[in-house]
């Protein structure tokens, strides 16, 4: 790991951190819209799996020992073990996912394909882990959580879109990144 590599990790978990002071919406499900799900994205797409996902990582381990970094000024361990922990433990993972799928190209991908690592990691990854534990935690069959979730796509979706927007002109401008 270089000192290139730290910054890069550093600064990934602080744009996540700041992505989260954007106003959240908490839906009846107890599991909030915010804008922290776009850090995710875009640490993997622009810094691959292992800087992606240790960036979220990071940023995890600051809101585990207390930092509230999380949208609307939470955190602490507790907040793993409420209805949103599943979601936030797929974080990393779905970082991680994104930039091994992004890795395996040289240069940039099409925007659809692009969208489409994004949509696996950021999305599928992160709802994988999420639903189960939301229905655990929230005492609901899988397909009441599951139901519940759908309302988060939309807004999921159109992160990822601009995610790869971000991601393409990143790209372009520092493509030794």
């Amino acid at each position: 790991m270089t000192t290139k590599d730290t910054v890069y990790i550093a600064l990934f978990a602080a744009l996540t951190a700041a992505l989260g002071l954007i106003p959240q919406i908490t839906l009846a499900t107890g599991v909030p819209i915010t804008a922290q799900s776009m850090g995710i994205m875009l640490a993997g797409a622009l810094l691959g799996a292992k800087r992606g996902g240790l960036a979220i990582v990071l940023f995890l381990a600051l809101v585990a020992i207390g930092l509230p970094l999380l949208a609307g000024g939470r955190g602490g361990a507790g907040v793993f073990f409420g209805a949103s922990g599943g979601f936030l433990l797929g974080f990393p993972i779905g970082a991680f996912v994104i930039g091994f799928l992004f890795d395996r190209h040289a240069g940039r991908p099409p925007f659809l394909l692009s969208l489409i690592y994004v949509l696996i990691g950021g999305v599928g990854v992160v709802y994988l882990l999420g639903v189960p534990w939301l229905a655990q935690v929230a005492d609901l069959t899988l397909g009441q959580a599951f139901t519940g979730s759908i309302a988060f796509v939309p807004g999921d979706i159109i992160k990822a879109v601009l995610t790869v927007i971000i991601a393409r002109e990143v790209r372009r401008a520092l493509p030794d990144l």
